[in-house]
């Protein structure tokens, strides 16, 4: 995962070490260094825009503006749709290894 300079990550060596997941860090200013984070930073736009206060909306409609995101398929997903490939993730991680069966 790539995270920019913020106080959010003041927990990375715990996170990597729980969870085995490396953790780098972009370097100030330097969006390029995390286009996918942009990227959705630019769709998310598309249903708030910047400086909006998230305070007046409900739950259920946050929820609702995820799932839209999250059917939409992207470029770097081979046109698959994010729910899509966590799916498919997430049932690898459950298969059952041909020598145990």
């Amino acid at each position: 995962m790539t995270y920019d300079q913020g106080r959010e990550m003041v927990r990375h060596a715990e996170i990597t070490q729980k969870t085995g997941v490396a953790i780098y860090f972009c370097d100030p200013h330097s969006p390029w260094q995390r286009g996918s984070n942009e990227n959705i930073n630019g769709l998310i736009r598309q249903y708030l825009p910047k400086g909006t206060d998230l305070s007046v909306y409900s739950q259920e409609q946050l929820d609702a503006i995820a799932y839209e995101l999250n059917i939409r398929p992207r470029k770097r997903f081979d046109f698959k749709c994010p729910i899509e490939v966590m799916t498919e993730v997430m049932a690898k991680q459950h298969e059952v290894p041909a020598s145990i069966q």
